[in-house]
Parts: C-alpha cells; structure tokens; sequence
C-alpha cells in the first residue's frame, strides 16, 4: 500500500499491471531551458562539454542514455525552482539544484510517448510528490528491474490519483538526481 504522505513508502511491484492508458506526460527538460543551462546553469556558472567516451549517461534533454562519442555537458538544474517561477509557487527550502547530464548541443528532445522513460530506469527509483505549493508531500519508492519500467506508468497513476499531487519528479535513489517530470496531461 502507497500513503503519499509518509516521507517515503515502497510500492508492491508484484500488485503492478500494465497501464491501458497514460493520464500522465512526463517531461524532459524544456529546450529554452535547455539553451539557458549550456550558457550558465542554475548554479550561475559555465560548464564544459565532454565525448562521452563509453556512453550510458542518463541524459534529461532526450530522456535516453547516452551514445558512446556524444558530446554532453554535465549542469547543475533546480527543477522545482524553475516549475515555481512558471506557476508563482513558493518551494522555500524543497527548491533543489544538482547535476543533470544534457547534450552538449540542442538535440530533437524525447522520441517516446508521453509515459515513463523506461530508457533511463535503473532498479531503484523514488517518485517524489509535490503540491501546488512546491512542497514535499510524499514518496514512492519503485524497486523493478529494467525490464518491467514500463509497469511505472501504473505506479504513476496512483500517485497523480492524489488531487493534492501537482507534479512528480522521479529520482535516482543512490545519487538523488532529477531524472524527469511527470505531470497530469
């Protein structure tokens, strides 16, 4: 069972079906901001592209790993803070900045669907929940291997079913890194 409003809660992934329809769009970084954080990121400062020499860097641009040989730069981002700013929501002390790879130059953005970006899955993923406010209300850890991430959509259904739930960033357990946005279509 998922309470939203406990500070984090695991998910039964054996209770998971896969989703018929997807209520929800999950949402790489926008190009403009895109542009914006190749001239100075959200940390103020300029950083400088790489080869990527073996590949597999989650990058937010596309939402894909990375190709062996791809020029990417690795930013900081504060998603909440740039949500905020669009909707006049006040996060205070939940507004994060971390690292985000991105492509080094503008790339055609996500290939898929508006559902989960399976291509950036890892084992272990934390869906956290924020209100209109730009506050905290919850998490749902997601333990599936790689090969069921397309069972996240239901998992993300149940999330958004919480009308107190405005956007879901999903994170990367180990390093806590903003991965995407997932909001109601």
């Amino acid at each position: 069972m998922t309470t939203l409003h406990a500070p984090t809660t695991l998910h039964d992934p054996t209770t998971l079906h896969a989703p018929t329809t997807t209520l929800h769009e999950t949402r790489a970084i926008a190009p403009d901001v895109l542009e914006q954080l190749r001239e100075r990121d959200d940390a103020g400062a300029t950083r400088r592209p790489v080869t990527d020499a073996e590949g597999g860097a989650p990058l937010r641009c596309c939402l894909r790993r990375s190709a062996a040989g791809e020029r990417i730069v690795l930013v900081s981002y504060a998603p909440l803070r740039r949500w905020a700013a669009g909707t006049g929501a006040e996060p205070g002390p939940y507004d994060e900045c971390g690292p985000v790879f991105i492509h080094a130059e503008q790339c055609a953005g996500p290939a898929g669907g508006p559902g989960y970006p399976a291509a950036l899955h890892g084992a272990r993923r934390m869906l956290r929940a924020y209100d209109a406010r730009g506050h905290i209300i919850g998490g749902t850890l997601v333990e599936l291997p790689v090969e069921r991430a397309a069972e996240v959509d239901e998992v993300l259904r149940g999330v958004l079913a919480d009308p107190a739930v405005a956007l879901v960033h999903v994170r990367a357990v180990e390093f806590g890194c903003f991965l995407a946005e997932v909001r109601r279509r």
